[in-house]
């Protein structure tokens, strides 16, 4: 067997134990009366509607025509502005063609006391106003749920001057262009205007080359391009550095403002917690008692294994957690729902076995006569393709439950898009795990048992399960 380095096991071992830490409180500085999070911990996860209990409501278009798709999709982008700009982060929003329905789902505020479901929906269901304003000047200036600003309220000129409303939009989608120099791929929203917009956005235009018009969205700005030439046939678009993403989504938000109706409340109702916050305090001891157990099988059974293994699991729930928490700025904040749990645990149980069945393969080895680095090496390679096998099913698993029972797929045509979204969460959790379990239950783990083998006080069989010499 090829040695690692003595220092790899301190080297792993350390940044685990820091992965592990910052995981679970977070790095958090104080300044004054203000608290700034520089990573988020488990303290900052957003516990999901069955856990903390919230509302439901369920909105139609107020008309007796049926709406079509783009109308569905434009008051949706509507409710999921209202939603982040009020600091509502943990919702579930689907969208019912078939029905003209859009179902919302959110958790009420950790401070929340009065739990009124239709005092909490009302600014929701109101009609959206959608203006452009000549201009940009805002009152003030808030950090969104992806971390980017949120500039609310217009005031000055921007808020005397508005140039045009919701209703002189005829359309807005979001289109793919090419420079003919670079031949680079660009998206830009494309706007068309009614007769009565395209008239006053060519006097704005005329008056404003070189200035911004902003376009607002009830109080929340939305986007502000500078006017680089005269509009005159009401026909134009908006340019910048926008993905496809964002651009479909500006797109719906405009379309959004210019709905030819109102959206009416059909229902609504407060979802209880399955479970409350006791609950959930009694699951993070009897979480922390389980692991207490299993780090202390682990050292009894196998010994220097068992330790290694102990500090790859911590590895392994760290990860779990911090997946969930936004710990990572590449990885967006999830909802922490009771589904999302089961698949924690049992990943963190998976990895477990992983552990097992190299510590056991280890084990038999020794008992076979094999040396003590022959032993590790056997062990190894006798352990990974068994760990593998299960770990790479799981993987599928997880996978599958997160691209056929995601917000959008065939089963919400058949079933409903409200039945899937629970399902979606474990399958997040349960994939970031068995992530996990190959990052730190099989990688970690045998960086660390090959360089604690190389110690003098280690180079005994017995702690690694075999026999006293």
């Amino acid at each position: 067997m090829k040695r690692v380095a003595k220092p790899v096991f301190f080297i792993v071992a350390l940044l685990i134990l820091f992965l592990s830490y910052t995981a679970t409180f977070g790095i958090k500085g104080q300044n004054g009366d203000n608290t700034t999070t520089y990573i988020k911990g488990v303290s900052d996860i957003r516990w999901g509607i069955d856990i903390n209990g919230g509302i439901e409501a369920t909105f139609s278009p107020a008309t007796k025509t049926k709406a079509t798709k783009e109308q569905i999709d434009s008051a949706k982008s509507i409710i999921e502005v209202r939603l982040t700009s009020n600091h509502i982060t943990d919702y579930e929003l689907y969208t019912d063609y078939n029905n003209d329905r859009i179902i919302v789902r959110y958790p009420w505020k950790n401070d929340e006391t009065s739990f009124d479901p239709e005092k909490a929906i009302q600014e929701l269901s109101a009609t959206a106003l959608l203006t452009f304003r000549e201009g940009d000047e805002y009152t003030t200036t808030e950090t969104g749920s992806d971390g980017q600003p949120v500039y609310k309220t217009p005031k000055g000129d921007t808020a005397k001057n508005v140039i045009l409303q919701g209703s002189d939009i005829k359309s807005a989608k979001a289109v793919m262009t090419q420079d003919q120099t670079t031949g680079k791929s660009n998206y830009e929203v494309s706007l068309e205007l009614n007769d009565s917009g395209a008239k006053k956005f060519a006097e704005a235009t005329e008056k404003m080359q070189g200035k911004i018009i902003s376009i607002w969205m009830d109080d929340v700005r939305i986007s502000n391009p500078r006017v680089d030439a005269v509009i005159t046939d009401g026909k134009c678009s908006i340019q910048g550095t926008f993905t496809a993403a964002e651009a479909s989504a500006l797109a719906n938000k405009i379309n959004a403002g210019a709905l030819p109706f109102k959206l009416t409340t059909t229902s609504f109702s407060t979802i209880n917690p399955r479970l409350g916050s006791s609950s959930l305090n009694a699951m993070m001891i009897a979480g922390i008692i389980a692991f207490t157990l299993i780090s202390l099988f682990m050292l009894f059974v196998f010994r220097a294994p068992g330790f290694v293994a102990i500090i790859a699991l911590a590895g392994q729930t760290a990860l779990s957690f911090a997946a969930v928490s936004g710990y990572f700025p590449f990885i967006n904040s999830f909802t922490m729902t009771l589904p999302g749990i089961a698949g924690i645990i049992l990943s963190i149980g998976m990895g477990v076995d992983a552990n097992i069945i190299t510590a056991s393969r280890i084990k038999e080895e020794l008992w076979a006569g094999k040396t003590l680095d022959g032993a590790i090496q056997k062990g190894d390679d006798n352990s990974f393709w068994a760990i593998f096998d299960g770990n790479i099913t799981v993987i599928i698993v997880g996978l599958l439950l997160m691209g056929i029972f995601g917000p959008t797929n065939i089963l919400s045509m058949i079933f409903g898009p409200a039945t899937t979204g629970s399902i979606y969460s474990f399958g997040y959790t349960l994939l970031i795990g068995i992530v996990g379990n190959f990052v730190f239950g099989v990688t970690a783990t045998r960086l660390m048992t090959k360089s604690l083998s190389g110690f003098k006080f280690a180079r005994h069989k017995w702690l690694f399960g075999g026999a006293k010499e």
